[in-house]
């Protein structure tokens, strides 16, 4: 029995590992590991990708969201409407800044922000939006900007599980006034290593965030704020500008293997598989399927099977400990709650071989048709 895991950079390395260990090994002997041409040069391409104007790449997807929330002077005191389910950078961010995390409910089909619950949490202290894109299914943008226009809020989109997901045929990252990506090794774009990247068609904006990234300065050693120190390094940007090419026939990929899971599970009882929203194109950074009953002892029963996969997020963010001061409770949030307790997250990744997919087809019926 082969065992299949829910993600296998291994053998991406394979198809293009020469690629990049030519460009790495260019970066080490150039000596310029910092900042430079392998940087400007990633940013450029990743904006055109994007169809932003301008793209500043950072540290992580974390470190983007906190420096877009600097940029738009949110801070001490201000609301910030957000997911509860998702990963926590989301919410923390919002907290480091000094603001406060607004959670709403999800949508059942998509796992996103429900957007008709949007306005009924709006105050005079909200501020901005985030949106998060997840599993690489796209948020209902249209809908979501004329609500944000509407109150004059700010949205940032968390698009670290979308890279090159589209709504209304422009691609995530690009709606928004900000859009914040992460290159952590097992999303769609990923590096060796962390990363992140900020697209915004704002110049002033992009301006803010060059300052910030960098210890607050525009040059020199004169600093306009307090800042940070989030850089991304020459040899993640080659190797991120070398992965840039393939992304769109990855993604392809995933959308196959997408079609090919639905195809074959939609049939089966006790689960409910996802299909993509109408109006968006997600890139299937995870295929989730929600599990009736017993999640728990269906993940083990998969795994006994040589079948490996996923849970995220089995605690939503509005009953994590450290949110506990928000005085959320239990059955607040419903869709939420319901989500945590019943979602499994499929092996999913360009290279999965139909052979492994049908082990994991097979492995599902087999546990769940008695």
């Amino acid at each position: 029995m082969n065992t299949i895991p829910p993600f296998d950079l291994s053998e991406q390395f394979k198809a293009i590992g020469s690629e990049i260990n030519q460009a790495v090994l260019e970066v080490l002997a150039s000596g310029r590991y910092i900042g430079g041409a392998a940087i400007e040069n990633f940013e450029k391409s990743f904006a055109q990708y994007i169809g932003s104007d301008i793209a500043i790449a950072c540290n992580s997807g974390t470190d983007a969201l906190f420096l877009a929330l600097r940029a738009l002077d949110i801070g001490a005191g201000d609301e910030v409407i957000t997911t509860p389910f998702t990963f926590i950078a989301t919410a923390e961010t919002i907290s480091a800044v000094g603001a406060i995390p607004v959670f709403i409910d999800i949508d059942p089909q998509t796992f996103n922000l429900d957007l008709n619950q949007i306005e009924a949490a709006i105050t005079p202290k909200t501020k901005a939006i985030i949106p998060v894109h997840l599993f690489g299914q796209p948020v209902d943008m249209t809908k979501l900007m004329a609500i944000a226009d509407a109150h004059q809020l700010k949205v940032i989109e968390d698009c670290a599980q979308c890279t090159g997901a589209e709504w209304a045929g422009k691609r995530v990252g690009s709606i928004g006034q900000i859009g914040c990506f992460s290159f952590y090794p097992t999303k769609n774009l990923g590096a060796c290593g962390d990363g992140g990247a900020i697209t915004t068609n704002d110049p002033e904006i992009a301006s803010k965030l060059k300052m910030l990234r960098d210890h607050g300065r525009y040059s020199g050693y004169y600093h306009e704020a307090l800042g940070v120190n989030s850089r991304l390094d020459a040899v993640q940007a080659v190797i991120l500008q070398i992965k840039l090419r393939y992304l769109d026939s990855w993604n392809q990929n995933r959308t196959r293997i997408a079609d090919r899971y639905f195809s074959f599970l939609s049939s089966i009882p006790g689960i409910t598989p996802p299909q993509a929203l109408a109006g968006g194109q997600s890139v299937w950074n995870q295929y989730t399927i929600r599990v009736h009953e017993n999640r728990d002892q269906l993940k083990a029963d998969l795994l006994s099977k040589g079948v490996n996969s996923m849970i995220y997020y089995p605690i939503p963010l509005h009953l994590q400990p450290v949110y506990k001061s928000l005085g959320y409770q239990p059955g607040q949030l419903p869709e939420s709650d319901r989500a945590a307790a019943q979602v499994l997250s499929l092996p999913m990744f360009p290279e999965l071989s139909e052979e492994q997919q049908d082990q994991v087809i097979y492995s599902l019926k087999d546990c769940l048709i008695r």
